[in-house]
């Protein structure tokens, strides 16, 4: 699973860009502000849902562009792109070998999982943030999960306006409704399970190391018959204005294994080699499970951390394989990578070669 070509159309300080990327290391290096990040953020377009910013559409845009923008990239002898346009800038286009595609199927083709700075609160904030992280860990594994994902939350908004409409609502159609997310909410319920219970078993048996390591439950719904629960919940969704039962409400608690402790109570350093360590073993799950690595995105990770563990990210990256795109202010952050590994400088919108 490797990228061999990403181009850039009007997006963010790209008026036109083109990088050929290697087959293992990225590493992409400028001052803060000089547009590394939107290079990640423009790979992470490349599988379902908003990207690492999880901005909208039209911010993406170039100031002083045609309006839209355009993000294209060729995998093996596949070419995915994605999009959108000045007439419709919020409305995500996305075209595999130049066919229209819903943006849920780039999943059965790119598994993209990524780190950012902003993820460094990933524990001691909302659940939201940590399902969505969980999300994408088990797309790789269950590249059906976003079609399934998409469908629970179409269903949930379409039942929670019938609920909040005067009158009594349609019992049939608040049914069907619920017939949905209790099939959709099922399926995304078992493949989270199922990666948190195989993810969990490899970090508990790992060897202690530089990274912490992690304990994983996944807490909430998680089987039973949903849309009988759903049933049974109306007049309390409505009172509520939202439904309060279902996958949508679940949480991933993760705690450190060495210390016993949750890790919102941990300091941001253990907390950053726990999503560290959470992220590698994923890695090296989804390499054993699915035969492909997934392609990871790792925004200003090595700024925060010290030489030691610095030192044995890269050589984790470098024994597991993949591809693997890294930012970062200063050359010698990355002192440990290969020397194979491709190395770009980022300037005001503009790539070289260093």
């Amino acid at each position: 699973m490797v990228l061999t070509r990403l181009s850039l159309s009007d997006f963010r300080s790209y008026a036109d860009a083109l990088i050929v990327p290697g087959p293992r290391f990225v590493v992409l290096t400028g001052e803060n502000g000089a547009g590394k990040t939107n290079i990640l953020e423009a790979v992470s377009l490349l599988a379902p849902g908003r990207g690492l910013r999880r901005a909208a559409l039209s911010e993406m845009a170039r100031d002083g562009g045609a309006g839209g923008f355009g993000v294209a990239a060729r995998l093996g002898d596949v070419d995915l792109g994605t999009g959108a346009t000045a007439l419709a800038p919020e409305r995500r286009q996305v075209r595999i070998n130049g066919a229209p595609a819903a943006a849920t199927a780039l999943s059965e083709w790119l598994s993209i999982v990524w780190l950012t700075p902003a993820m460094d609160r990933l524990f001691i904030e909302g659940a939201a943030n940590r399902r969505r992280f969980l999300d994408r860990l088990v797309l790789a594994l269950h590249p059906a999960h976003a079609v399934h994902t998409a469908r629970y939350e179409a269903a949930m908004r379409a039942r929670n306006k019938l609920l909040a409409e005067e009158g009594r609502p349609d019992p049939v159609w608040l049914g069907a409704l619920e017939a949905q997310m209790g099939e959709h909410g099922s399926a995304l319920a078992e493949a989270r399970n199922d990666t948190v219970t195989a993810l969990a078993s490899r970090l508990t048996e790992a060897p202690e190391g530089p990274f912490a390591r992690a304990g994983l439950v996944l807490d909430g719904w998680s089987h039973g018959d949903l849309a009988t629960e759903l049933a049974a919940s109306r007049p309390r969704d409505a009172a509520a204005g939202r439904t309060l039962v279902g996958p949508h409400r679940s949480d991933l608690l993760v705690t450190h294994l060495g210390k016993g402790q949750a890790a919102e109570r941990c300091s941001t350093g253990e907390q950053k080699a726990l999503l560290l360590g959470l992220v590698l073993a994923h890695a090296d799950l989804v390499a054993e499970r699915a035969d492909r690595r997934p392609v990871l995105l790792l925004d200003e990770v090595a700024a925060h951390l010290d030489p030691l563990r610095r030192t044995a990210l890269f050589e984790r990256l470098e024994a597991g394989g993949g591809q693997v795109w890294m930012t970062g202010t200063e050359e010698a952050l990355f002192e440990g990578v290969p020397p194979t590994a491709q190395r770009l400088r980022v300037e005001r919108g503009l790539i070289g070669t260093i």
